[in-house]
């Protein structure tokens, strides 16, 4: 079917979310955790991308707010760490280092303002849905240079986020196109590719190298209990998904390229 529009997710598909959270979390396990090792730099990076607490999840659904969930998930850090506790008195100074340097990192991925160009040379509409705030989004989009990206769908334009299929529906409402002829990128294959595909709309996961999130990923629930490992490529595509390693593949996946 033709492609009319496209949505982006920002952060790891856009956004090297990944990097910044790793040179922030890098400064909070030198200043805070000076029992761990750097050489486990890693497995603290892929504790917090898998969230084992759902604390974000609990975020995008509308639970608490952004401190909270990010309060929660340092005390999760540090406790499966061994690390020196993180108090009510001790968050706030943490949470300055530890945004501070995830704030100065926000870069673009190499392939993204390309990618973007593509788009929108080919005469499709373009826009982003995302699972963060809107305001905390465009400023993220600026500094990487992609300022000119709309952000029609933030977790607080509607009070809650993916993998709600109204999340998406808005998004394509708010774009102009029919949900059946929009298809949305993102780096999660449930929260975002899956998610998409069960609202109606064209589900891409993007399979960047070295980007997948850790064996705790699990996602939330969804229609698709037969999917037993949730980053496996084949299975993706067999659940009707389409499965991109990069940016620069989207045209001739999508077939817009050639319109």
């Amino acid at each position: 079917m033709t492609i009319h529009g496209i949505l982006f997710d920002v952060d790891d598909t856009l956004v090297d979310t990944k990097g910044a959270f790793a040179r922030a979390l890098a400064a909070v396990r030198a200043e805070y955790m000076p029992n761990v090792p750097p050489e486990r730099e890693p497995e603290i990076l892929s504790h917090w991308r898998t969230d084992p607490g759902g604390y974000y999840r609990r975020y995008t659904s509308g639970e608490m707010d952004h401190v909270t969930q990010r309060r929660l998930r340092a005390e999760l850090l540090h406790e499966t760490f061994g690390a020196a506790p993180v108090t009510a008195s001790s968050f706030d100074a943490w949470d300055a280092l530890f945004w501070g340097t995830f704030e100065k990192s926000w870069t673009a991925h190499p392939d993204a303002r390309a990618a973007v160009d593509a788009v929108v040379a080919a005469g499709l509409r373009v826009g982003v849905v995302t699972n963060a705030a809107t305001e905390l989004q465009e400023r993220k989009l600026k500094l990487a240079g992609l300022a000119d990206l709309p952000v029609l769908v933030g977790v607080d334009t509607l009070g809650f986020g993916k993998p709600d299929p109204r999340v998406f529906l808005e998004g394509a409402r708010r774009l102009g196109t029919d949900p059946a002829r929009t298809a949305y990128v993102g780096d999660e294959p449930t929260v975002d590719a899956l998610a998409a595909r069960d609202a109606g709309l064209t589900g891409v996961w993007l399979d960047r190298a070295g980007h997948r999130r850790g064996p705790g990923y699990t996602g939330p629930p969804l229609p698709d209990g037969g999917l037993r490992d949730l980053q496996d490529p084949a299975a993706l595509r067999a659940a009707g998904v389409v499965v991109i390693e990069t940016l620069a593949s989207l045209p001739g996946a999508l077939g817009y390229g050639s319109q």
